[in-house]
């Protein structure tokens, strides 16, 4: 086989769209190009990949490589697609064997040692894959926030460790979210929010502080909520 199909996600506002990494691997003086209007951090992956295959123990291949990230008029950022590229690379140069890629979608930056770090917008990309059915593998960091979300998570420490579950060779254990500690506050409350972590710090901060707080959201139209002073839940 020369060529892998993989799944991944782009984060697209609280959305994610699903982004196909095709892999192909032809007779050549050896390259590695990525296309699909990614930005910096996704074109420097080559580097991060190559050096992750090779401290993994795997084969680089010494043939011209060319990914896609399609769709190509998306734009893409960050290092969320070093873990399904790195994949891709060694399922079309033959070192993973046969995997039905339909199966998975993967999410995750490799260290130039293979270890997987985390993302930032994990959340919108697990309920999204949610949706599909399929298993979604990500680094260790990220699963809590994955499974949270409802989606079927399996998460790993390394690139290895991915390879050897997709492999059969030693199988990686479904994440399972925390059970949420007993709450006796019987108003509404922060931990109910999924996700905006950012967000819920600076209401706690602003809370505790007595400080005032102005909120811009996003999307349009814009809200704007002003409080002069924030009070705790039962003097508001």
């Amino acid at each position: 086989m020369t060529h892998a199909l993989l799944y991944s996600r782009a984060p697209l506002g609280i959305q994610a769209r699903e982004v196909r990494v095709e892999t192909h691997l032809a007779p050549g003086l050896p390259a590695f190009t990525i296309v699909g209007m990614g930005d910096t951090a996704v074109r420097e992956s080559r580097d991060r990949v190559r050096s992750a295959l090779v401290n993994s123990g795997f084969e680089f291949p010494q043939r011209r490589i060319t990914v896609s990230l399609a769709p190509a008029d998306l734009p893409k950022d960050g290092g969320r697609f070093d873990l399904p590229i790195a994949l891709g690379i060694l399922l079309a140069s033959g070192q993973l064997g046969k995997l039905d890629g339909n199966q998975y979608e993967f999410i995750g930056e490799l260290a130039l040692n293979g270890a997987l770090s985390q993302v930032p917008g994990m959340l919108p990309c697990a309920l999204a894959c949610q949706h599909t059915g399929r298993t979604l593998i990500v680094p260790r960091d990220n699963a809590d926030e994955a499974a949270l979300a409802g989606a079927v998570t399996v998460a790993g420490d390394r690139l290895a460790q991915v390879a050897a579950h997709l492999t059969g060779q030693s199988l990686l254990s479904q994440h399972a979210h925390p059970a949420p500690q007993a709450n006796t506050f019987q108003g509404a409350c922060l931990s109910e929010i999924r996700g905006q972590a950012a967000a819920k710090r600076i209401l706690e901060i602003a809370a505790a502080g007595g400080h005032s707080l102005l909120i811009v959201c996003p999307f349009k139209p814009r809200l704007v909520i002003f409080s002069s002073h924030i009070l705790p839940p039962s003097k508001q």
